[in-house]
């Protein structure tokens, strides 16, 4: 063979080396290729479903989830879009904590007072800081303290409402729309026990969220030094040993409702009860909760 016949050969055979370790499109240099698949993770463990029939709730619209997998485990009427009064508040909480300089001091101005009923009662000039208030805001679901946070953190009432549907699209909340911060009654203004259940879940991964979820009552001070006793409107912290949060809500409108979450051996759920009344809001929320969580083994996957 020729010298330069071998030498052409040689050079074809490196192009051709080339251009199949760069995959048959040489760039003009190889990059390293992306695997066709995400990279191993610890696998999510997907909740069983109670071999035992949920039991019968009043409200008009419930669902229960795992809260680690999302799972639903029981759900009725689940996507019809209703009135949630004051459970919008978890979603409230979730884009104060998005904004975070969590310890900035809010200036509490005259527009902030302006709502009904349940109110903190704070006077135009003092200050807080975000923390404190949001601590109130799950706690006692004071109105004149979602409207203060959302002011300083959406710059308007408004402005904090696009943040919240902004949020709500973000973690796949598709039959909800917020127009305020704290579930007070406006027209066009609605969610579902589904959307809420998402919600829920999603704060309840965060730990400062969940502390003050699950807390019974703090003392507040404002800033003359007076205090309040601020005690958790969710009674099943009392009744269920494992509860550990989450909202209460209630108006004319979107009648009694409540999301609840608890964990146990190993397990944790999220119940969400809405449009029910003071009679069966309470019980049908705990018997939801230990449906989920009270069971040994008797489960279908």
């Amino acid at each position: 063979m020729s010298r330069p016949l071998c030498v052409r050969l040689a050079a074809l055979c490196l192009t051709a080396a080339l251009v199949t370790s760069c995959g048959g499109n040489p760039p003009p240099r190889c990059e390293p290729v992306s695997p066709p698949y995400p990279p191993t993770r610890q696998p999510v463990s997907v909740a069983a479903i109670p071999l035992t029939s949920p039991p019968p709730v009043a409200g008009e619209s419930a669902i229960v989830i795992d809260a680690a997998s999302g799972r639903v485990l029981y759900a009725k009427n689940a996507d019809i879009p209703r009135a949630v009064a004051s459970a919008q508040k978890i979603l409230t909480a979730l884009c104060i904590l998005d904004a975070g300089n969590i310890d900035a001091l809010v200036t509490i101005e005259t527009s902030d007072t302006a709502c009904e009923p349940t109110k903190l009662n704070l006077q135009p000039g003092e200050q807080y800081t975000r923390r404190e208030l949001l601590k109130v805001l799950v706690v006692k679901s004071a109105n004149d303290v979602a409207r203060a946070l959302a002011r300083d953190v959406g710059g308007s009432q408004a402005g904090f409402a696009a943040l919240m549907n902004r949020k709500a699209a973000a973690l796949g909340m598709r039959n909800s729309n917020f127009i305020n911060p704290n579930g007070l009654p406006m027209a066009g203004q609605f969610s579902s026990a589904r959307d809420m259940a998402i919600a829920a879940r999603a704060a309840y991964r965060s730990p400062l969220f969940r502390s003050y979820a699950a807390t019974r009552a703090f003392t507040f001070r404002f800033n003359n030094g007076r205090t309040r006793e601020i005690e958790n409107t969710n009674r099943l912290l009392k009744t269920v040993p494992y509860c550990d949060g989450m909202k209460t809500g209630t108006t004319n409108v979107a009648g009694r409702c409540l999301v609840a979450s608890g964990s146990l051996n190993g397990r944790s759920a999220i119940t969400v009860v809405l449009k029910s009344n003071t009679a069966n809001i309470w019980k049908d929320s705990e018997k939801l909760l230990r449906w989920a969580l009270e069971r040994s083994g008797n489960v279908v996957n």
